[in-house]
């Protein structure tokens, strides 16, 4: 099962992780997984985290540790779907990346397989590796088991931080064949424009955006304005939003001087700029002003804290149908 708010099943229960790809420590024989960071937005990687300290190999996701380690398809997690009789929202590879260059295509047609077996769910696979998503799938552009067969039920997605990542990314992942095409702009850490990608002509090529905050250690906070931007751009062009999460950090209103109380971590609060021009750490006790237009407290309450709410209400909307 997995908690991630957007991978919730259509009656409300938690949806599934699927980590068919395991990494086995070669030193101490501690199994995980393998992953290595590409943008921005993996400096505080959720799941490297848990690899390195909690529950896997011990090793941080660098380039350097692929010798330490031996990458293998777990035959046992590869078939659990088949056994899932209820449908299922299925995040593929929440732990690693399905396209890193450490996963061989032969991998890849044996998950995929798997996928096309089971129609009556839907999996949702999260990339930042577009460029090798999109020449796997058009390897395999006439091989319907692989292709055409899994389309339905499959959503490809992209990771997208800043609008850099965007402006690499979804041209990308566009040019690539799946039911559902969309962007995970978590963590968020500037202003994203999507609109040019939301609507063409008569089309929608992008069908789901989410947005989130950064959460856990070393999280760094999102402006309000990122976060309204990308719901207003989706209610615009009719393209299902879905807020996951402000993260650690999330608006707070402070009076000069003011005390923001026990529910601020250390009483630490951040002035965020909508351009992401300033992001300085102040003390309450200084009073601390930003001299930027624009600027906005953040106060770091936890992710619980912090909710999910945007302009005061949850946006949760999924693709509706899967057409091609």
């Amino acid at each position: 099962m997995t908690s991630i708010e957007w991978c919730r099943n259509a009656d409300g229960s938690a949806g599934k992780s699927w980590n068919p790809i395991r990494a086995r420590n070669l030193s101490t024989g501690a199994i995980g997984w393998h992953c290595e960071h590409v943008h921005e937005g993996c400096r505080n990687c959720y799941a490297e985290r848990h690899n390195e300290k909690r529950f896997g190999t011990g090793l941080p996701y660098k380039p350097g540790h692929r010798g330490d380690i031996e990458i293998y398809l777990d035959e046992k997690t590869l078939l659990a779907p088949l056994g899932w009789r209820k449908p299922q929202r299925v995040f593929v590879c929440s732990m690693t990346d399905l396209f890193g260059e450490w996963v061989t295509d032969a991998w890849r047609d044996r998950i995929l397989a798997v996928m096309s077996l089971c129609p009556r769910h839907t999996f949702i696979v999260l990339t930042k590796r577009p460029r090798r998503m999109r020449d796997y799938f058009r390897a395999r552009r006439d091989d319907e088991d692989i292709c055409l067969g899994i389309r339905p039920n499959l959503w490809l997605l992209v990771s997208c931080s800043e609008q850099k990542d965007a402006d690499e990314f979804i041209p990308l992942v566009l040019d690539t064949p799946a039911a559902v095409r969309g962007v995970s702009c978590e963590p968020l850490l500037g202003p994203i424009e999507l609109s040019r990608y939301l609507v063409t002509g008569d089309t929608r090529p992008l069908r789901w955006v989410i947005a989130g905050g950064e959460s856990g250690p070393g999280a760094r906070p999102m402006h309000l304005e990122w976060a309204r931007s990308l719901h207003d751009q989706c209610a615009a062009a009719g393209v299902p939003f879905f807020f996951k999460q402000w993260g650690a950090w999330c608006p707070h209103k402070i009076e000069p001087g003011g005390d923001l109380g026990g529910d601020v971590h250390a009483g630490r609060v951040r002035i965020v700029h909508p351009t992401g021009q300033s992001d300085v750490e102040v003390f309450i006790s200084t009073g601390g002003r930003s001299t930027l237009p624009g600027s906005l407290y953040m106060a770091r309450l936890g992710k619980k804290a912090a909710g999910r709410l945007l302009d005061g209400r949850e946006h949760s909307e999924w693709p509706q149908g899967a057409a091609r």
